[in-house]
């Protein structure tokens, strides 16, 4: 989507009836009941459980519901059958007033289906839901429509989390070509960087599911050096990054790596939470599928083992300085299922509640918790946890499903110079994000064979590191995926954006 038709979405209506004088918006407003009393508005909603789940009624709801003037009703849904339960509720059309859902093919059936309600053109009324930026909305949006809120999460915080001590011994630099980053991984794993007379570290290490889900190794590099999120398009034609030279190039940068016993030759089977336990060991120099947060906490396991250990955390870049793979942007967002919100009226107080929980008071409680209970003030302008473990049990799960942004309306945590920094780049890198133009386009192929097709050019691939195949065997791999549905999702992906272009 343009940011000329997003601007147009935001602005539809905008002038009805004498309404606004333009697209700004409008504070947040109590909720009413809509019957022109003062009874608190019914807010029932299902949720991901995230732990345990919290007590009916408890101190969190309570502040909630006395600030929105609402009542709250929470069905919390567990994480292993989410998906399963929520198309459950979907088909039978027996939803709550606000649906978590994620991006997934049954969802976007059921939205096309015109279960849920779009809001794209309601969104320039509610001052802080509008204030975001359009990414994270158009990253859910379906058909180039708006019909959700989003968990907001954010999308430029891919980040390589390195050993400076050791950069700074061996006199390298965080790499940002293809040369600097065979040069980083042959130092690291050769000239001995703990100084323990053994060649037992490596620059990083691959683990089996190395490529999948939103933090793809292979694909961070590749964009960082040029090339695209997954997917390219150019002049409205499709091709998969696999197809492109900058990912080939990666993956034979891996290729050699791997010949030249440079990383782990056990990655096919290596689960991700061992090579993080080698990371804390001090055994590898960067984890390149973290976050720009994970330094601080990878820097406190380190120091566990190594007391000298210095991490630090830098962008993906190239030639061109910092480019990072886009993530989603979203945990999920948040649909109104019209079966349970009939009328548009009553859609605005749902909004209006969803707004007024990005006020500050909101966005504290969601953030940090109660004070002198889970957090205290201190100088500054800033704020200390003073109970992580009660904030993670109370809190944490309504912050991991409501709508609530890190440094939006909230003061700051106290941190470690490595913890700000961080939570800077998290919050400043999105633009230099790169999309996946493939992300909310609709193709028949992906819905009923996208995990397959995914499945084979990833054990391909895997192959093709491990020196199993070569180009020509790599080659008749890729054939098959075009013959198996590839090119068939190549082309409606083309379709669809064409389609998506065109309104």
């Amino acid at each position: 989507m343009s940011s000329k038709k997003w601007a147009a979405i935001m602005c539809t209506g905008a002038l009805a009836a004498g309404a606004l004088a333009g697209c700004g918006g409008k504070d947040s407003a109590p909720v009413a009941d809509g019957k022109g009393g003062n009874a608190p508005f019914p807010v029932s909603m299902a949720l991901l459980q995230v732990g345990d789940i919290p007590n009916k009624g408890s101190e969190f709801e309570q502040a909630v519901e006395k600030y929105t003037h609402t009542k709250l009703d929470i069905q919390w849904i567990p994480q292993a059958a989410f998906d399963e339960k929520v198309n459950v509720m979907i088909a039978s059309n027996e939803m709550p007033k606000i649906m978590k859902v994620n991006y997934v093919p049954a969802t976007i059936s059921a939205i096309q289906g015109g279960q849920f309600w779009e809001i794209g053109p309601l969104l320039k009324d509610y001052k802080n839901l509008s204030a975001q930026d359009a990414q994270y909305y158009e990253n859910i949006s379906v058909d180039g429509k708006i019909y959700g809120i989003p968990n907001f999460r954010d999308i430029g915080r891919a980040a390589i989390v390195y050993r400076k001590d050791w950069f700074d011994a061996l006199g390298l630099k965080v790499p940002a070509s293809l040369e600097d980053w065979y040069n980083v991984m042959k130092a690291i794993a050769t000239k001995d960087p703990d100084k323990n007379g053994k060649d037992d570290t490596y620059g990083t290490v691959l683990f089996k599911k190395y490529n999948e889900g939103t933090q793809p190794v292979l694909t961070r590099i590749a964009v960082g050096l040029g090339g695209v999120n997954r997917w390219g398009v150019d002049n409205g034609k499709f091709t998969p990054e696999f197809l492109t030279p900058e990912y080939v190039d990666v993956m034979k940068l891996f290729r050699r790596l791997f010949a030249e016993k440079l990383i782990n030759a056990d990655f096919a089977a290596f689960d991700q939470s061992e090579a993080d336990k080698m990371m804390d060991a001090g055994r590898v120099a960067m984890k390149l599928n973290g976050v720009a947060n994970n330094g601080k906490s990878f820097q406190d396991r380190l120091v566990k083992m190594d007391p000298k250990g210095v991490l630090d955390v830098e962008p993906f870049a190239g030639p061109k300085g910092p480019r990072l793979a886009g993530e989603p942007g979203n945990f999920g967002f948040l649909a109104f299922p019209k079966s349970a919100v009939k009328t548009e009226a009553e859609l605005k107080k749902v909004l209006s509640f969803l707004d007024q929980l990005m006020d500050t008071p909101m966005s504290m409680l969601q953030l940090r918790g109660i004070e002198n209970k889970h957090y205290k003030h201190i100088d500054g302008g800033k704020t200390e946890m003073t109970d992580l473990t009660a904030f993670q049990r109370e809190i944490k799960p309504y912050r991991d499903n409501m709508v609530n942004v890190e440094g939006y309306n909230v003061a700051p945590l106290k941190d470690t110079p490595l913890g700000d920094k961080g939570t800077e780049m998290t919050r400043d890198n999105g633009k230099y994000a790169v999309p996946n133009p493939a992300l909310t386009l609709t193709s028949a192929m992906n819905t009923e064979r996208g995990k397959d097709l995914d499945q084979m050019i990833w054990d391909a691939q895997t192959k093709y590191i491990m020196g199993q195949i070569d180009d020509a065997g790599w080659q008749a791999e890729v054939d098959k995926w075009r013959k198996a549905g590839g090119d068939k999702l190549i082309g409606e992906y083309e379709e669809a954006y064409a389609l998506q272009s065109r309104k």
